[in-house]
């Protein structure tokens, strides 16, 4: 009976463990994502202001049509 007691703790903790990595894994695959988000917001924004300084830049003087 104790063989059979030990065997099922042991697999117990392996299955907690497997059960750690696949959420550390998730939470990893989070991270990447969210760094990739911000880096695209990143550079967009960075287009904008880019847009908004040749607007600036092009734009007509006051008073000509």
């Amino acid at each position: 009976m104790r063989p059979v007691a030990v065997a099922a703790c042991a697999c117990l903790l392996a299955v907690g463990a497997a059960g750690c990595s696949t959420t550390q894994e998730k939470a990893a695959a989070k991270q990447a994502e969210s760094t990739q988000i911000l880096k695209e917001q990143a550079a967009a924004k960075k287009q904008a202001k880019l847009k908004v300084t040749r607007k600036k830049h092009h734009a007509k003087p006051k008073g000509e049509k």
